[in-house]
C-alpha cells in the first residue's frame, strides 16, 4: 500500500502541474507556462486514491461510468474536508476559489466537474498499471527470493506481473500467489501453514 501512496501521490502533482501550466498558457497568455502545486497536495492525492481503491472494490458490479461519478464525489468530498483543515491549521488554504468558478466556500470548484470526472475514468487503469508495477516490485525482494528458495511461496510461472485486488501483493505473498494461480488454473494447493508472514 505505501507504494501506491507514493506513486499515487506523484502521479497527482503531475497532472496538477500539468493542469495548472497549460491554463496559465491557454487563459493567462503566460508564454512560460508556469505551474503551481503544493507539498500539501500529495499526500492529499496519495490518501485519495487509496481511498478510490477501497471503493472501486466494493462498486465493482456497477458499470465503470458510474464507478467514476462515486470517484468524482469523493474527489470533491476529500478537496472540500482537506481544504477546510488546513484552513483551520495553517489559517488559510493553500488553494483558493473564493472568487473563481462555481465554488463552496471557496474550497471546490464544481465547473470543474468534468476535469474530476476525465481524471476519475483515468483512475482504474491507473490502479491496474501501479498493482502490477508493485507487485513485480515485490517479486523482486530478497524476502520474496528467499521464501521462493526455501520452498514457502511458489514461484511466479511466468515472468510478467499478475492482477490481484488492491493491496493483495503489499499485504501477503498469499494473495497474490492465489490470484496467480487462479488465472493460471493450477490445483497445486497453497497451505496457509506453508505461506511466511505478511510483509508490510
Amino acid at each position: 500500500m505505501l507504494p501506491r501512496f507514493l506513486l499515487y501521490g506523484c502521479a497527482g502533482w503531475v497532472l496538477e502541474v500539468c493542469f495548472t501550466g497549460t491554463s496559465a498558457a491557454i487563459f493567462q497568455k503566460d508564454a512560460h507556462g508556469t505551474a503551481k502545486t503544493y507539498l500539501w497536495m500529495h499526500p492529499i492525492y496519495g490518501a485519495t486514491a487509496l481511498g478510490l481503491e477501497f471503493l472501486h472494490d466494493r462498486l465493482r458490479f456497477l458499470p465503470r461510468p458510474l464507478r467514476a461519478l462515486a470517484y468524482t464525489a469523493v474527489i470533491f468530498g476529500a478537496e472540500f474536508t482537506t481544504g477546510w483543515l488546513l484552513r483551520r491549521a495553517l489559517g488559510r488554504c493553500p488553494w483558493d476559489y473564493t472568487r473563481r468558478g462555481w465554488n463552496v466556500k471557496g474550497l471546490v470548484r464544481l465547473d470543474y466537474f468534468p476535469f474530476w470526472y476525465g481524471a476519475a475514468l483515468l483512475f482504474e487503469p491507473a490502479r491496474e498499471v501501479l498493482l502490477r508495477v508493485t507487485s513485480e516490485a515485490l517479486r523482486q525482494t530478497p524476502e520474496y527470493r528467499n521464501a521462493v528458495a526455501d520452498g514457502q511461496v511458489l514461484p511466479s510461472p511466468r515472468g510478467g506481473a499478475v492482477e490481484v485486488e488492491a493491496g493483495a501483493a503489499g499485504t501477503t505473498f498469499q494473495g497474490a500467489m492465489a490470484a496467480e494461480q487462479a488465472e493460471q488454473g493450477s490445483e497445486v494447493p497453497l497451505g496457509a501453514d506453508a505461506l511466511p508472514s505478511p510483509v508490510g
